[in-house]
């Protein structure tokens, strides 16, 4: 098998506790703090005006990648494979053809890709197979940073588990915590959370049937290093059985994510199918704006405009994006903000009006900067700037996806 894997030699150290970094903002769009700590290396890379600018785009072009297996090669169980069949799955991508075959062999595995890879079925489909080969006596916990990846993947489950009777919950903030403790009592297969809900209910005595954990998913390590939730996660785990099938995904491998794995990984597949996210196919340039007023007044202008279809504009607070959104609904425009002040449902409705077509704007923090599959996206604003070049590019990659061309502006003072 033609794999990029390489066995790392992780040695020694824990990772140590992170600080917060308070940000004080005067803007009336941003004037409340984001909650989450920040970690050491948030702001290791320095933005200029030049960061936000690109007026040459190239042209975008798909990676060309010849998989080694189809998913018939896997021998996973035949239900899981009619279902693939079924929504026109045959081929692998890079990922999932050269983590499966490892994560199916009981081995723990580090996955270093980019958001979009299909990672999350290079996992989902392998704890599949292993609770029907357990006759669903072992099962699964996975963690990542926000309630809407944790929502996609409970989603991926359910598609790919149709007929299998492959129960899962959803821990995750937002949601009613006393049905999620009623479901836990359940002993549901598989448990997809964030880390401070499922830290919450094990305080109050939910083990989440962690003897019968064989297998951890960590998804999106880097963002949870990013918004100060390692330390909940190595709560969680210290609760879970000492053997186990350790499953990690993230965008990067930071020095700090690198000794968080290695008190937890055992002799890990480390495979690296990560290609370069610069946004160079994405169309860039700055806004000038005087004042908040000269702004609001700009973005108007724009938003305005015929070609601008659908928009995603971030902001850095959440009382300043949930001001933003009214203000341009009570300027006419179909817009509906998205952040951390919002219940679970609440959020899933915004982002699926924004998704269907229904709202024309979806104004958020960064929690919709990645992960999410947000399809055919015309422009993203960055009504306020991102705090380092890998939010930026993590911010503009939602749009020219898929091939299709796509515009972003920053407003600058």
């Amino acid at each position: 098998m033609n794999t990029s894997t390489r066995k790392p030699s992780y040695r020694g150290s824990r990772f140590a506790k992170r600080t917060q970094t308070k940000r004080h903002h005067s803007s009336p769009y941003n004037r409340t703090r984001r909650g989450g700590g920040r970690g050491r290396y948030a702001s290791s890379s320095k933005l200029t005006d030049a960061t936000f600018i690109n007026k040459n785009p190239r042209t975008q072009e798909e990676e060309s990648y010849t998989p080694t297996h189809t998913f018939a090669d896997f021998k996973l169980h035949p239900q899981i494979t009619t279902n693939l069949a079924k929504k026109g799955y045959i081929h692998p991508t890079r990922i999932q053809d050269t983590a499966i075959p490892h994560i199916l062999a009981g081995k723990d595995v580090v996955g270093i890709a980019n958001t979009g890879s299909g990672k999350t079925a290079a996992f989902v489909l392998p704890i599949i197979n292993k609770l029907i080969k357990s006759q669903h006596k072992e099962h699964a916990l996975i963690i990542t940073p926000t309630r809407e990846l944790a929502q996609q993947i409970q989603d991926e489950f359910r598609e790919f588990s149709h007929s299998m009777k492959i129960y899962t919950t959803l821990c995750v903030g937002g949601l009613n915590i006393r049905r999620q403790m009623k479901e836990l009592k359940r002993n549901p297969h598989v448990v997809i959370g964030t880390p401070g809900r499922l830290k919450d209910l094990i305080t109050r005595g939910y083990t989440l049937n962690a003897e019968r954990i064989t297998t951890l998913v960590l998804d999106e390590v880097d963002h949870m290093l990013d918004i100060g939730f390692l330390p909940d996660t190595t709560f969680i785990i210290k609760t879970l059985p000492e053997k186990k099938q350790s499953l990690c995904f993230s965008a990067t491998m930071q020095p700090e994510i690198t000794r968080f794995l290695d008190a937890l990984l055992t002799e890990p597949q480390t495979i690296s199918v990560r290609t370069s996210e610069r946004g160079e196919h994405i169309a860039q340039d700055i806004i000038r704006a005087r004042s908040e007023a000269d702004k609001l007044k700009e973005l108007i202008r724009m938003l305005s405009q015929q070609h601008f279809e659908k928009v995603l504009i971030f902001g850095a607070m959440k009382r300043g994006v949930q001001n933003l959104a009214n203000t341009l609904t009570k300027n006419g425009f179909s817009a509906i903000a998205i952040h951390g002040n919002k219940t679970q449902p609440q959020r899933q409705r915004a982002l699926d009006a924004f998704k269907k077509g229904k709202v024309k704007i979806l104004v958020a923090t960064d929690v919709a900067a990645r992960g999410l599959d947000i399809p055919n996206v015309s422009h993203v604003i960055n009504f306020d700037q991102p705090k380092t070049r890998e939010e930026y590019v993590h911010r503009i990659g939602r749009t020219g996806r898929a091939g299709k061309p796509g515009q972003a502006y920053t407003f600058v003072s």
